[in-house]
């Protein structure tokens, strides 16, 4: 058995703390189906600058160095009314998909509290939840966290049929007047 650094290609203490734990599982588990594996898809990573920069999981570069299909979904956290509220409408997020599907190949942020907003992606992506299940759950208004519902909700958007979209525009123009 190994943990930490050594057993890793990720050098982060995060990293280690989850190796180690898994070390302990295994140890502790007789039997093989109930091991626990380490996965570093889906190790999120954070650095503290200003804005934060939060990654996890498929990066457009090596998407396309590796030849996978992806469609790219992006939010500017300026539409997020409480970044309005709080002055922090410097950042974005990027959200990777497999092309044609709402699964989450990857996710980065840029902004404040990226550190905290990247663990809703993480746990969708370890759980096979994709961007449209995303957008169909209640995030609290206003909040930070509603970036990963904008982001899903972009995703729906590119579902529907083009009546769909005119429908929706005119009811939208409709309730505007």
């Amino acid at each position: 058995f190994a943990a930490g650094d050594v057993c890793s290609r990720l050098k982060f203490t995060h990293t280690a703390d989850f190796t180690a734990r898994a070390v302990v599982r295994n140890i502790l588990m007789p039997l093989p189906f109930l091991r626990q594996k380490v996965a570093c898809d889906t190790v999120p990573w954070c650095t503290y600058t200003d804005p934060e920069v939060a990654h996890v999981g498929l990066g457009e570069k090596q998407a396309t160095k590796d030849g996978t299909a992806y469609d790219l979904y992006r939010v500017d956290v300026s539409e997020l009314d409480r970044a309005v509220v709080e002055s922090e409408e410097i950042g974005f997020a990027k959200i990777l998909t497999r092309k044609g599907s709402d699964e989450i190949l990857g996710v980065t942020i840029v902004s404040a509290n990226a550190g905290e907003l990247i663990h809703e992606f993480v746990v969708a992506m370890n759980a096979g939840v994709g961007l449209g299940k995303i957008a169909g759950m209640i995030h609290a208004y206003p909040t930070f966290a509603e970036l990963a519902r904008k982001a899903g909700d972009k995703y729906n958007k590119t579902r529907l049929t083009p009546f769909a979209k005119k429908l929706f525009a005119w009811l939208y123009r409709r309730a505007r007047a």
